[in-house]
């Protein structure tokens, strides 16, 4: 016993949970910034957005210490249960969710939103590390491929259904990271991509929502509508821009501070980084977003069978495409989505969820040896 708590205590990274910490203080102190115009005044401390986040942290981290001592190689025996579990609570959500911003989304549980989209992805992660694995001697065959890509598309189809363009897009890139690491042949990947992208256009036109269309024409031209739609898309990009090199201070961005800035401490908490602590700032976060996906790597590289690696790679995906789309978002590369910013982003299903996954991730980092059952 005390063989196995030594050999856990060495294996531990601790340069992965130091870099998710940083991220995290990070987060506190762009929402804290951020919610200051409408948190002004002494209110119910428990509601404050600082408050909430620093619990759900607290939550999220117990989950991780708690998962990173189970063998990881145990989530591959109720791959079935959980994949029942996410689509049972997409369906729900579809069914009886709060509305919130045009779309459903939410769950409430106990006076909390829950979005269970956020955890489908880590789901997805986990689901189609299992099946692959499963059948490695056979993944160069279509029916492999296109049997992975169905286990996808049923989430994606709804998790859009809600509408939710940007997570339905991550559980695709999910899936396209996994089965390029499990060794899919590149014709079968080629060809899916020449398909997507001549029918693409076709069934944007047949499938998007008037909501999803006008956030697509937003994104186009944000001045056609600059006081509706536009609005945020374009104080975005004034509050990024004016930060320049070192940012006009913690607290002190105009944007920010005037509320011109909506959902700030979550869709557009990039936007309050830029514009406060400017450029320097952003190339901090993109230091500590690069060692904690570097490490995750390091994970995948050094695990000892196919499971483990692919946990890691999917994990990894599942962490990068989220930046990228959230930051694509504040500087329009990509249109509004709606995706947290990982690890700084305000909102407890997003944040707990993430600390599940580096979990797992230690569990890959600390159980290399034969299986502890």
């Amino acid at each position: 016993m005390r063989t196995e708590k030594v050999s856990y205590i060495r294996s531990f990274d601790y340069v992965m949970l130091l870099s998710a910490l940083a991220l995290v203080a990070f987060g506190i102190v762009l929402i804290y910034s951020g919610s200051l115009a409408n948190y002004a005044s002494p209110t119910d401390v428990i509601e404050h957005p600082v408050a909430r986040q620093v619990a759900f942290a607290v939550i999220g981290l117990i989950a991780m210490f708690t998962i990173s001592r189970i063998d990881y190689r145990l989530l591959g025996y109720t791959t079935i249960f959980l994949y029942a579990g996410a689509l049972a609570a997409l369906t729900f959500v579809l069914v009886a969710g709060q509305a919130i911003y045009g779309s459903r989304r939410w769950i409430e549980l106990a006076g909390t939103q829950v979005q269970p989209s956020e955890l489908t992805k880590l789901i997805l992660v986990i689901v189609l590390a299992k099946y692959l694995t499963d059948r490695q001697e056979r993944i160069g065959q279509l029916t492999v491929f296109v049997t992975s890509l169905a286990i996808a598309l049923v989430p994606m189809i709804l998790v859009f259904a809600e509408p939710d363009l940007g997570s339905a897009v991550i559980l695709l890139a999910i899936w396209l990271a996994v089965v390029i690491m499990a060794g899919a042949r590149s014709a079968h990947v080629l060809g899916l991509i020449a398909s997507a992208a001549i029918v693409a256009p076709f069934a944007l036109i047949a499938v998007v929502s008037d909501y999803q269309r006008e956030r697509i024409a937003t994104f186009l031209d944000p001045g056609k509508d600059p006081l509706g739609s536009g609005f945020n898309t374009l104080q975005a990009e004034i509050s990024i821009g004016s930060g320049r090199l070192f940012g006009k201070g913690l607290t002190h961005g105009t944007q920010t501070q005037l509320d011109y800035l909506r959902t700030q401490t979550t869709d557009y908490v990039f936007s309050v980084l830029g514009e406060e602590l400017g450029f320097v700032g952003v190339v901090i976060l993109f230091a500590l977003f690069v060692v904690l996906l570097m490490r995750g790597l390091q994970t995948a590289s050094s695990s000892r069978d196919p499971f483990g690696r692919l946990l890691a790679t999917g994990i990894c995906a599942y962490i990068l495409f989220q930046v990228f789309i959230n930051i694509g978002v504040n500087i329009r590369l990509v249109p509004v989505t709606g995706i947290p910013l990982p690890f700084i982003s305000q909102g407890g299903s997003s944040l707990v969820t993430l600390f599940i996954a580096l979990g797992i991730l230690q569990s890959v980092s600390t159980h290399r040896g034969p299986p502890e059952w």
